[in-house]
């Protein structure tokens, strides 16, 4: 989701964290137009414009958040992330031609990504790394062009040129465990307007609704544990030739061995991980509520032996590979103090003993009542 075009009406905040009160920079509409600066990496920012950061370093490779509001509405985040490429030649320029020549280029996430060269002339390659013989028309820069998108068309390919070559389908399915049958989600006929048809949604975002320009993307705002597994795009013709292509999505979920509503005193065991153990390029950070100091904020696991009101609120474990956040999950933790459990079960015995009494009370007024009965009836006997 992109921004409003029109944010003069807006305050403007860029955050390093959503849930932080600190801010890098930030706008008041209300005044003279003017960004408060916080860092020196961007105090060349100007009105309106997006952020930008002179001399790029290391700790700048990570997630970045605007956050948007209107004086009479709640605030509106949205979400950028910097990712550092890095990209080698052999053997390094200048070369002659009839050289041989490999370009690298490599991203640090590991989102399936697709990389594309593109040479001087903008003519875009898929081969990564790519290896060609140098002549002087390769002379000039060359660019490395990293895209995440699961399914989609490069921009020079129209659908005139695919169903040009026979496009008879396209649709996306689900794998949620290695084996079990694929679960089509959508699917996209030749036939007639390109419109998407729903099998399933299994709460997913409705694949890319800029068709015309190849965008074939499928989303989730939030993840789910059943809908963990494999997603697959597939481009079917009629010679029956299908392209594939499969991303492999991991649920990063923290699990609590008492569950979330706690008495204080209790022994709290929070867990943090995906399906599989983390390799050596992954680590865990955890973010507890702004009342709760850890020792070390990095292990897959915590134990706190005996949990307080200072540990109630909204835990986070951050999933990083190196430098980079590649995702995060939540849970909020409720903490009732023992005081109000003892006076809770002291109130419910008092009302137990009350009840008891007032049918103890009733059952002899009861039988107070019978007896007198009875015995009036024996006294008229003997008149």
């Amino acid at each position: 989701m992109n921004p409003p075009k029109d944010l003069k009406s807006h305050y403007m905040y860029w955050k390093k964290d959503k849930d932080s009160s600190d801010d890098l920079a930030s706008l008041n509409p209300m005044g003279n137009n003017i960004w408060k600066i916080k860092d020196e990496a961007w105090k060349d920012i100007s009105s309106w414009s997006p952020l930008i950061i002179k001399n790029i370093q290391q700790e700048h490779f990570r997630t970045f958040f605007l956050k948007l509001k209107l004086p009479s509405a709640n605030p509106t985040f949205y979400e950028y992330e910097i990712r550092k490429l890095t990209v080698s030649v052999d053997p390094s320029s200048p070369v002659l031609p009839g050289e041989k020549v490999t370009l690298s280029c490599s991203a640090e996430t590991p989102r399936g990504e697709r990389i594309k060269w593109m040479n001087p002339r903008g003519v875009r390659n898929l081969l990564n790394p790519f290896t060609f013989s140098a002549s002087m028309r390769d002379n000039g820069p060359w660019s490395c062009m990293v895209t995440d998108v699961p399914c989609s068309l490069l921009p020079l390919i129209s659908w005139e040129q695919i169903k040009a070559k026979g496009f008879r389908k396209l649709h996306w399915s689900f794998i949620p465990t290695p084996g079990s049958v694929p679960q089509t989600l959508f699917s996209l006929s030749a036939e007639g307007l390109l419109t998407w048809k729903p099998n399933q949604n299994k709460g997913l975002l409705q694949p890319g609704t800029n068709l015309k320009k190849g965008d074939l993307s499928l989303g989730r705002n939030r993840g789910i544990k059943e809908y963990a597994g494999e997603y697959i795009c597939a481009l079917e013709f009629e010679n029956g030739v299908s392209l594939n292509r499969s991303v492999h999505v991991k649920l990063l979920q923290i699990v609590s061995s008492t569950g979330t509503e706690l008495i204080s005193g209790q022994q709290l065991n929070l867990t943090c991980g995906l399906e599989q153990p983390l390799t050596s390029d992954l680590h865990l950070k955890w973010f507890p509520p702004k009342q709760t100091t850890l020792s070390d904020p990095r292990p897959s696991s915590l134990i706190i032996p005996a949990v307080s009101i200072a540990n109630a609120g909204k835990w986070r474990c951050e999933l990083w590979q190196n430098n980079t956040k590649l995702t995060s999950a939540e849970i909020t933790l409720e903490i009732v103090p023992w005081l109000s459990v003892w006076m809770l079960v002291v109130i419910c015995s008092v009302t137990v003993i009350i009840i008891l009494l007032f049918i103890l009370a009733f059952i002899l007024c009861r039988r107070r009542q019978q007896k007198m009965r009875h015995l009036r009836r024996r006294l008229c006997k003997c008149k």
